[in-house]
């Protein structure tokens, strides 16, 4: 698998993790109300991957 794909998963699933940890409780998903530390490390950690995704995809974008 290339930079750039791996890249573009890892963004992906970053972002995926962002969006539902920051709407947990609107879908149904959080078992107390508000932001607990659950939600706010799964925001977290997604927002780290979605960084590293675009990083790493940028990265390849400027080998070629």
């Amino acid at each position: 698998m290339s930079q750039k794909t791996i890249g573009w998963v890892v963004m992906i699933a970053g972002a995926v993790l962002l969006i539902l940890s920051l709407i947990a409780d609107l879908i149904g998903l959080g078992s107390y109300p508000g932001m607990n530390w659950a939600q706010i490390t799964g925001a977290v950690v997604g927002l780290v991957l979605l960084l590293a995704g675009l990083w790493f995809w940028r990265s390849a974008s400027k080998q070629n």
